[in-house]
């Protein structure tokens, strides 16, 4: 069964920063594809940014790339998500996720259809 804790999230204004975190078991952080969602009220869910592990590149979504930044800490097994120059649209409920599959099948796409953790609220004022 796969466990995800996320922490972090919160309230800012336009352009500030915000960082989440996701710790995961050690099986499912060496084995599957990881990542972040989010869903906004009344909107789709969105594939934010998806990694897998064995160092390839992350995979991010067009939105959030150049603002946003994933990183692992093996020993601690966990996610984190750097979120930058933060805009009001960025303002959802994140999901950590993990999904098995092959690493070219990991992209924020494929993370909609994993499991998720509790999620965050983050919000972004004007």
């Amino acid at each position: 069964q796969v466990q995800l804790v996320e922490s972090g999230g919160g309230s800012v204004q336009a352009g500030g920063s915000l960082r989440l975190s996701c710790a995961a078991s050690r099986y499912t952080y060496n084995n599957y594809c990881m990542g972040w969602i989010r869903q906004a009220p009344g909107k789709e869910r969105e594939g934010v940014v998806a990694i897998y592990p064995g160092g390839m590149s992350p995979d991010y979504a067009d939105s959030v790339k150049g603002r946003f930044t994933i990183s692992r800490d093996n020993a601690k097994n966990t996610l984190y998500l750097q979120m930058n120059s933060l805009k009001p649209e960025d303002t959802a409920m994140y999901y950590c996720s993990a999904v098995q599959g092959s690493g070219s099948d990991c992209d924020p796409e494929q993370l909609k259809f994993g499991s998720w953790g509790q999620g965050t609220q983050v919000t972004v004022s004007s």
